[in-house]
């Protein structure tokens, strides 16, 4: 019963193990939204583990970063790590921002792959080392609070600038090219758990408003993914035949004999 005990106050507060192990009063509102907000921020944590490991293997299979917009993969980096180190320095729990950890490596080799594959390796190995740098300075109280708040308030602008450019991209090309649906996915409804997980757990406006925001703009990607499935981008079919072939298909095309007219 110890480890049993000691297993359950992980999840909830010594109040409601109380309620629900010695009272046995399972209709206890507010614990029951602890409790869910706890698992969820752990479930939320545990998929965030592979939640872009689908969009980086994409990425090194096919060698080509081709349809990914680098700017919007940079600001959403920028917007993860920035929201990451405001919830750490402020003591938040854990399972209330621990997906961002997780979403910041993967994110951050995103980038790394697409400079990589973009003929840019000594570029992918500077933003390597730049970004480490950045992540400590971030999280090491080198810099005041006051700096970190404000970061947090220019998460939403940097986040819907990112989001929506890949959106534009997307639109431009008429297709998502080698974005991960399970990725889109998993994403959209992560930052939609997130709403409620902050709600409960920090109580925090900006970062309530901030999961918000990001929840419209990844709807907006998941909205796309599935209008442009199986959709080549514009001009991929010419691509795909390349040009000696092109050629003596045309001239057979031209030699063939006009059908004649029915009487």
């Amino acid at each position: 019963m110890d480890i049993v005990k000691e297993g359950a106050l992980l999840l909830m507060s010594p109040k409601c193990y109380d309620n629900y192990f010695i009272e046995l009063n399972f209709f206890d509102v507010p614990c029951f939204k602890a409790l869910l907000s706890k698992c969820l921020g752990i479930g939320i944590i545990a998929g965030s583990l592979l939640v872009k490991v689908p969009q980086v293997l994409k990425i090194l299979n096919n060698k080509s970063g081709e349809g990914i917009n680098l700017v919007s993969v940079l600001l959403d980096l920028m917007a993860i790590t920035f929201h990451m180190s405001y919830s750490f320095m402020n003591g938040y729990p854990f399972s209330a921002w621990g997906d961002n950890t997780f979403l910041a490596l993967q994110t951050a080799a995103i980038a790394a792959l697409v400079l990589y594959y973009t003929g840019n390796k000594g570029k992918s190995i500077v933003f390597c080392f730049i970004y480490t740098a950045i992540v400590y300075t971030l999280n090491s109280g080198v810099l005041p609070m006051n700096y970190l708040v404000a970061t947090q308030s220019f998460i939403i602008p940097i986040l819907l600038v990112g989001k929506l450019s890949q959106a534009f991209t997307n639109y431009k090309n008429g297709s998502t090219g080698q974005l991960s649906a399970a990725t889109v996915f998993l994403l959209f409804a992560g930052s939609v758990a997130r709403i409620f997980t902050s709600i409960q757990e920090t109580g925090d406006n900006m970062m309530i408003i901030t999961f918000c925001a990001s929840s419209f703009a990844n709807g907006v990607i998941l909205t796309q993914m599935l209008y442009y499935w199986n959709k080549p981008a514009k001009g991929a079919t010419k691509k795909t035949i390349p040009k000696l072939i092109q050629k003596p298909i045309q001239k057979q095309l031209q030699k063939r004999p006009k059908a004649k007219k029915s009487d």
